[in-house]
């Protein structure tokens, strides 16, 4: 579906282009539903590539590797008060538990164009809305000396239908969770908003970093967002990809102080509720900085920054 039949009035023209680039060149493939789309082997071919290049620069970390399905136990959500904060992004997945009658009913109001959501009911699970959740309830107990670092490669899904193409409802992240005492999590979350600027410049990206704020939902998620700010909770690395006046953050760093070793009673060696803090990467984001930053076929990229992706 072109960007045009969508709702594209709140979208900047110079997103909506390079959506139609993106899908011209297959990169893309639309699926029909805005912030949903295929992507094509050009585009994953990139993004495998840049994933390889992250594993590369972080090999002598040695950190653990796992990756989950897209659901997690709705109680996660439930525990972290996800609902509190970010009611408009959940995705929570129904399905029918009825028998022949209600299933024929079901039936009939599809084939009638009528609502059927009243037929359905609601799981145990929620589509996952940040990578790192799933680990947390796994790291219950007590952690070795120095804490521990997980890496992951996780789909991620928030309810943010858009015609920007970098604003999507299902989109993969490869994140890294540091576990441990606070000065360890911090020093760690400094040395990789460092890291991860180094290596989006490598590439050719005018990637720049800022203090920034989670899209809290409401009245009181303003000031939540501005509490988050003047902590310097989070920083996101910015870079242009619809705009050059208003980059798009590609990898977002969270210090979460203790509120998950606190959550799911994962404790330090002393027996203190552990920090954490997590740093994720859009994979698609990315991508898609790099194909703005240096054209649609890869193939006449600057040698650098293929070499960088291809060695």
């Amino acid at each position: 579906m072109p960007p045009n039949e969508m709702d594209s009035s709140d979208a900047p023209s110079g997103a909506l282009k390079f959506y139609e680039e993106l899908t011209r060149h297959r990169l893309i493939i639309p699926a029909g539903v805005p912030g949903v789309f295929g992507r094509g082997a050009g585009f994953e071919n990139v993004l495998e590539a840049f994933n390889g290049l992250l594993s590369r620069a972080s090999a002598a970390d040695g950190a653990e590797f796992c990756t989950f399905p897209p659901v997690i136990d709705r109680h996660i959500i439930e525990s972290v008060h996800y609902m509190d904060s970010f009611p408009d992004l959940c995705g929570a997945v129904y399905s029918f538990v009825g028998k022949d009658r209600e299933a024929r009913a079901l039936s009939e109001k599809i084939h009638a164009g009528e609502p059927w959501e009243d037929a359905l009911k609601m799981t145990r699970v929620v589509l996952n809305p940040a990578a790192c959740y799933p680990l947390y309830p796994t790291l219950s107990g007590t952690q070795p000396a120095g804490g521990r670092l997980v890496t992951m490669l996780n789909w991620v899904f928030r309810h943010e239908p858009s015609p920007e193409p970098t604003r999507m409802q299902s989109f993969r992240v490869r994140e890294f969770v540091r576990i441990g005492g606070f000065d360890e999590v911090l020093a760690w979350r400094d040395m990789w908003l460092q890291r991860g600027v180094d290596i989006l410049l490598s590439l050719g990206l005018d990637a720049k970093p800022d203090v920034a704020s989670d899209p809290f939902f409401g009245r009181g998620g303003k000031m939540m967002a501005v509490n988050q700010k003047e902590q310097k909770l989070k920083y996101e690395v910015l870079v242009p990809v619809n705009s050059p006046d208003a980059p798009t953050a590609v990898c977002s760093f969270n210090f979460h102080q203790q509120h998950f070793g606190s959550t799911f009673a994962i404790l330090t060696p002393d027996g203190q509720h552990a920090h954490t803090a997590c740093l994720g990467f859009g994979l698609e984001r990315v991508v898609m900085a790099l194909f703005r930053a240096h054209g649609f076929d890869c193939a006449a990229w600057p040698a650098a920054v293929r070499t960088r992706l291809w060695p």
